[in-house]
């Protein structure tokens, strides 16, 4: 005999890798403050680099953009993550947390590249910058930053998007730090070549920092297993329960940035009540922080109990 159990989604809000309705809240009022400090920032920042023709401050004011960008997405993404389910989205629009975390690392790609052509134009065409205007500038932006990214700090773990949001805001506080060393170096020697090499550093920096949020994002997409979880441990964990004798077809893949669901099939021993055991087994998936489980009980011997048979 075969039995199915769904676990109910309801339960999710105990995931302890999700944030409590204060949590979240607390969030979105960082995430709005870090919106209001970075556009400020950027609009003077863009101002005095125009003003001053310092690609490494127009270059830095553009990535700032796009973390503006990308803040506003995050927001977006909380949205989307806490969608309720309708007849044609059965999980909500949940996956959409996960396609922007995507678009996020494909707009800091694209700001990488327009930063390298802009660098190679001008390390060929240099020309005359007010290194003291640069350096208190990106001085001013080494506070915003940093102030962003440790307002982050605390939430980063939890989620894609804030850990991109966080490491994006730390690699601008570095950043930062390089285009001051641009601007005392031109202040005290007039070598102006500086500003398009630490532009080519900016870039440099942004593209390692953007890269594991692309290739985790491009998994999650692909509905890959996610970052913190090994099948084989899960495997083994749901096998150490009461009753289970053996588990196949097991399948795990992210719902959002912040949800997991699986489904399996539990070979449990003849004698074994098949309730008992799939509460079991959900009792140690949520300790693995799954709470979406779908569970599909055979009793020893059943022609459905090994992993051939009854695909």
């Amino acid at each position: 005999m075969e039995h199915r159990h769904h676990e109910d989604h309801h339960l999710h809000h105990h995931h302890p890798h999700h944030a409590g309705a204060a949590d979240v809240g607390s969030l979105r009022g960082i995430y709005w403050i870090s919106i209001a400090l970075n556009l400020a920032f950027v609009l003077v920042e863009s101002g005095v680099g125009l003003w001053n023709r310092s690609l490494g401050l127009l270059s830095d004011a553009g990535h700032n953009l796009s973390d503006v960008f990308s803040l506003i997405l995050a927001l977006i993404a909380f949205r989307l993550a806490a969608s309720k389910s309708t007849p044609k989205f059965t999980y909500g629009y949940k996956k959409g947390s996960i396609l922007i975390s995507l678009l996020n690392a494909v707009i800091l790609l694209v700001a990488v590249g327009a930063i390298l052509v802009e660098s190679i134009h001008k390390l060929r065409n240099p020309s005359d910058l007010d290194g003291g205007a640069i350096a208190w500038t990106a001085g001013v932006g080494i506070v915003i930053n940093g102030l962003t990214a440790f307002l982050l700090m605390r939430h980063q773990k939890n989620d894609i998007n804030t850990r991109g949001a966080f490491l994006h805001m730390a690699a601008d506080t570095l950043v930062s730090v390089g285009v001051v060393i641009s601007g005392i170096v031109i202040a005290l020697t007039g070598w102006t070549v500086i500003d398009p090499i630490i532009g080519i550093v900016i870039a440099v920096v942004i593209l390692i920092s953007t890269w594991e949020l692309l290739s985790e994002s491009i998994r999650m997409s692909m509905d890959a297993v996610p970052e913190g979880i090994h099948p084989e441990e899960v495997r083994q964990q749901m096998e150490a329960a009461p009753g289970v004798h053996s588990v196949h077809h097991l399948h795990i893949w992210p719902i959002s940035t912040t949800e997991t669901a699986l489904t399996a099939h539990l070979v449990i021993d003849a004698s074994a009540e098949p309730e008992d055991v799939v509460h079991a087994v959900k009792q140690s998936l949520r300790k693995a922080g799954i709470f979406h489980a779908t569970l599909e009980t055979e009793q020893e011997g059943h022609p459905c109990a090994d992993e051939t048979s009854c695909n």
